[in-house]
């Protein structure tokens, strides 16, 4: 067991004991690394001594870290045996189990590890766990973790894992809280099964957990055609419930802890078609990963390039006249409008293309599970707009993934050559400008040889990065 390092940055401690890319780092001060953790903990103390192995011999490093200095070592994988705790459970939502036939093939493994958790705030659910990860996360303080809790009542959370020897998440989190780690949690919300009385029993006992249980965000189930166990979505009138509720509980915990404690993502807000939050609703969290406060984020984003580089920019001047913005359903109605508005103020035509997901089902309306399959034949089928752009956009999101590739193995650059047409990948309205200009970073000819182009963010499909 080791970490194979590729990356050492420099003026590190890591540097200054000699360790080079290609090396395997075996321990530190006796310790025997399992993962990236270990590293991280054992490498933070002063005084060094690492063993690795280089081309199969193995060396030792004696060195002092200096105060601040980082340990500098970049590994090619966060777990050195490239293995990933599995999941135990069978959720009747779980995305692997509605999965479409011959997609990625990490997309059929089902990951439930703690340390993604923390590395890179995964949701897991803790059903899993072995006494000695209990006793590791509390001796290495491994905080926060993400929990999705989905309800505390130990009879329906069993029935949303599906899973009869769940644990009791309530004493889980108590033990965390005992231990000084704090935990961000969710509650994927099914109608008949865990919303309702379960909804309101879920946030209250959560509650009795703050400020160790720092936030609970409620995210709308989401099936796929290939559901088979008779559950359904949310409808607009419920989604508007949902928010007059979550809505009452932040102004309960509003008064009483000073911070709304409970968040909905934004897929309520886009279903019931009312406005997102402010961005200081979100309390100053970070948990765009999980859908909340990103909508929030790309309009206030877009305030900013209306006012400071739309009146600079000069149509003529452009290496590409026109756009086509390619989404999912869910997003469009905004997108549209933003669309609009960057018309009106640039005299820059940008059209919108609303792509209906047929290889998961029309009821998966998100960006991030576009697959550019449904892309390349509905703008196929819909010429004159594809006709009328000198470039199209397509959302980073569905090809966030080390090999740059969506869901169903198709590159940027698969896409651009079926529609012949140069493709640029965005997060925001900023991202599109920088396309029009000719200097987008993530830009894709239908003539080109195949990039090295990096999409993936940090951390995202991290499960696929290793496997």
């Amino acid at each position: 067991m080791g970490g194979l390092v590729r990356a050492v940055e420099v003026d590190s401690a890591a540097h200054h004991a000699g360790i080079q890319p290609g090396d395997e780092v075996v321990s530190i001060n006796g310790h025997l690394l399992r993962d990236v953790i270990d590293a991280q903990f054992y490498g933070a103390e002063e005084h060094l001594h690492i063993c690795y192995l280089r081309r199969g011999t193995l060396h030792e490093a004696t060195v002092r870290r200096h105060f601040g200095q980082p340990l500098g070592l970049i590994f090619e994988h966060p777990t050195f045996d490239v293995d990933i705790r599995r999941c135990n459970n069978l959720c009747p939502f779980c995305f692997v189990l509605q999965n479409a036939p011959r997609m990625r093939r990490a997309l059929y493994i089902k990951d439930d590890d703690y340390r993604y958790s923390f590395l890179f705030g995964h949701y897991v659910t803790l059903t899993n766990l072995s006494d000695e990860d209990w006793r590791r996360i509390a001796e290495q303080r491994l905080t926060p973790l993400y929990i999705s809790v989905h309800a505390t009542d130990l009879a329906v959370r069993r029935r949303c894992l599906r899973n009869d020897h769940a644990p009791d998440v309530m004493e889980q989190l108590r033990w965390l809280a005992d231990h000084g780690i704090q935990t961000h949690t969710q509650l994927v919300i099914t109608p008949g099964l865990n919303d309702g009385p379960h909804l309101v029993r879920s946030i209250t006992d959560l509650a009795t957990l703050y400020p160790h249980v720092m936030s609970v965000t409620v995210v709308p189930v989401g099936l796929t055609k290939f559901h088979r166990y008779g559950h359904r979505t949310h409808t607009p009138a419920e989604a508007r419930a949902m928010l007059d509720e979550v809505e009452r509980w932040q102004a309960h915990f509003l008064s009483q802890f000073g911070r709304r404690f409970v968040y909905a993502t934004d897929e309520w807000y886009l279903i019931s078609g009312r406005a997102v939050p402010p961005h200081r609703a979100y309390d100053g969290l970070d948990l765009r990963a999980n859908g909340l406060g990103m909508v929030r984020e790309f309009l206030n984003e877009w305030r900013r390039i209306r006012r400071s580089e739309l009146p600079m920019l000069a149509p003529d001047r452009l290496r590409y006249r026109s756009a086509l913005l390619v989404t999912a359903a869910l997003f469009a109605p905004i997108l549209r409008s933003v669309g609009r508005q960057f018309t009106q103020r640039s005299g820059v035509p940008v059209k919108v293309k609303a792509v209906t997901n047929q290889r998961l089902g029309e009821r998966i309306t998100v960006a991030g599970l576009l697959c550019a399959g449904d892309v390349i034949n509905q703008l196929r089928a819909d010429p004159a707009d594809l006709e009328a752009a000198d470039l199209v956009v397509l959302p980073r999101l569905m090809f966030d993934h080390p090999q740059s590739i969506a869901l169903d193995d198709l590159s940027p650059l698969d896409v651009a050559r079926a529609i012949e047409k140069p493709v640029a990948l965005a997060d925001g309205m900023g991202d599109v400008v920088d396309a029009l200009r000719g200097r987008s970073k993530l830009m894709f000819h239908p003539t080109q040889e195949e990039p090295m182009i990096p999409v993936a963010s940090i951390g995202g499909w991290a499960v696929e990065k290793y496997l």
